[in-house]
């Protein structure tokens, strides 16, 4: 995740369908489903139509709840730390389509396909949590199928607050017991299986043999999962086929003055994994 300024505004070519939802495609012909419940991606496929994002089989599509897939936006509140429901509201309320900012430059829109929203509180909203914010999405597909989320979230209320975010990720992988993760060695974790006691990360990858809960400090802004079998199977355990990697800003709340903005990204690439360790270099997950 990184910080940074992003300019806003709406892909004619991104495809509005009845179920409230947008497809964006790129020329390579990946694509990427956007529920505007939640301001959720649901779906990602390579040029294949390969899944590469997990969903549930008993995951509810329909509002108020969120499904368990895709990529749930958490905010203001990431887990159970704070008084709010689990995660947040965000991706439990509908989105808007963002149409109020100019166009990205002709060289940068013309490479992608993308989808712009924003979500304001609701009443509702503001009994639990007495903020006034703006919450700008963008959404965008790469020539070559990169999936990317940045985040532009202002303080429009005339005092300071702070909040915790996270890109809740759900990657869909062959067979959880055959996948590493590469990039945060050394690093020290906590462990939400054991209090949050603080560790430190003492192999060369991460592998998982039983339940896995952590949150890496400091962590960098490009890790690799790797999946080298990548075989598809089908079953009640589905968690074999799913691994969260959450990109978020959870050890430290952040704090806005009035008028501040904040801005976090996410970048996923799907590259062979032969070749993913020359990939780490460049941004993105997976």
């Amino acid at each position: 995740m990184s910080m940074g300024r992003y300019a806003a505004s709406t892909d004619p070519e991104a495809g509005r369908d009845g179920d409230g939802s947008v497809l964006l495609r790129s020329p390579s012909g990946a694509t990427a489903r956007v529920s505007l419940h939640g301001g959720q991606v649901v779906s990602w496929k390579n040029d294949r139509g390969d899944e590469l994002l997990f969903t549930s089989s008993k995951a509810i599509m329909k509002p108020p709840k969120a499904m368990r897939g895709g990529i749930p936006i958490c905010f203001p509140q990431f887990g159970n730390c704070g008084t709010l429901e689990r995660h947040g509201f965000a991706r439990n309320r509908m989105w808007g389509l963002d149409e109020e900012h100019p166009a990205l430059s002709r060289s940068d829109s013309g490479s992608r396909s993308f989808v712009d929203l924003i979500l304001k509180p609701s009443e509702e909203d503001t009994k639990s949590w007495p903020h006034s914010f703006e919450f700008r999405l963008r959404i965008s597909l790469t020539k070559d199928g990169d999936l990317s989320l940045v985040s532009r979230i202002r303080n429009v209320n005339g005092k300071p607050f702070s909040f915790s975010f996270a890109y809740h990720t759900y990657l869909s992988v062959s067979d959880i017991s055959e996948v590493r993760i590469e990039g945060l060695e050394t690093l020290d974790y906590l462990d939400n299986l054991s209090q949050r006691e603080r560790h430190t990360e003492q192999g060369d990858a991460i592998t998982f043999e039983s339940e896995v809960d952590r949150v890496y400090v400091s962590s960098p802004n490009v890790i690799a999962v790797l999946d080298h079998e990548k075989k598809r199977t089908f079953g009640d355990e589905e968690y074999k086929q799913t691994l969260c990697v959450d990109a978020a800003a959870a050890e430290r709340p952040i704090t806005l003055r009035p008028g501040e903005e904040w801005t976090g990204r996410l970048e996923l690439s799907a590259v062979p994994s032969t070749n993913c360790s020359d990939h780490l270099d460049q941004p993105g997950i997976m």
